[in-house]
């Protein structure tokens, strides 16, 4: 791979971020609020891959229109030596394995993680710190992200919840007994550190869903507690009393 090819490379990665950049396909890398951090990084690398080529077609051009390039002699001599050798030097070939991620970028467009990340991995709330929580906000029921749900469950004993009705959107995944349980992954920075939040549902659960189905569900707190499989960490609980299929969230991290 010479230096044009490597330029090439770098002009299409970069248009590729910037085109997730502009669409909703970066949601599912990077956080929200990391959107003008993508945009300033693809513009560099455009930048750069476009640099390079006109530094690398400037010599070229010279030659084509007959000017005098003061490495023409140089040049002739290393060419000599190339047509004796045989061989020129090359980058190793292995370098053009990088259009490949530029590829799945640009032609497919993953899921968000779900069900799989989320049994893979053991729910993020065995590393939250013990704290106090505001009182709950207006509305019946209340909207809440499953992670807060969950802390307060969990580090407040549902102190904090009381009998007010709440509102959860997640995912469905599969909890260790193989009955149907809610999750929400949550991003430190990206997909990379993506981390589940689980909850059990008792009371008029979700049933006969498949595993990535999206649903809302409405219910009151539950002290009934159970153990991840994976890293034996508590399970709070939410007793349902409704719960519908929704659309997948633009947003689908927490």
């Amino acid at each position: 791979m010479n230096r044009q090819a490597q330029a090439v490379v770098l002009l299409l990665l970069g248009g590729a971020v910037l085109k997730a950049s502009f669409t909703e396909m970066y949601l599912r890398y990077v956080k929200e609020g990391l959107r003008p951090f993508l945009i300033a990084s693809a513009i560099l690398l455009i930048v750069a891959a476009v640099m390079t080529l006109l530094h690398d077609l400037r010599p070229a051009t010279r030659a084509n229109r007959g000017e005098p390039d003061g490495d023409h002699h140089e040049s002739h001599g290393d060419d000599h030596g190339h047509d004796h050798g045989g061989k020129g030097h090359h980058e190793p070939r292995v370098g053009w394995l990088l259009i490949l991620p530029v590829l799945g970028l640009l032609l497919v467009a993953p899921p968000a993680l779900g069900s799989y990340a989320a049994d893979q991995a053991g729910t993020a709330l065995g590393s939250q710190p013990l704290s106090d929580y505001p009182p709950l906000p207006d509305g019946d029921p209340v909207k809440l992200p499953v992670l807060d749900y969950a802390s307060r469950a969990i580090f407040d004993k549902g102190a904090s919840l009381g009998d007010r009705r709440v509102q959860l959107t997640g995912f469905v995944a599969t909890g260790a007994n193989g009955e149907p349980i809610l999750a929400r992954m949550i991003l430190s920075c990206c997909a990379a550190d993506g981390r589940p939040i689980k909850l059990g549902l008792a009371g008029e659960a979700p049933t006969g869903l498949a595993p990535d189905t999206w649903v809302e569900v409405v219910g009151r707190y539950s002290d009934k507690l159970g153990r991840d499989p994976v890293n034996d960490a508590e399970i709070p609980y939410l007793d349902v009393e409704s719960w519908r299929q929704v659309e997948a969230p633009k947003q689908p991290y927490e």
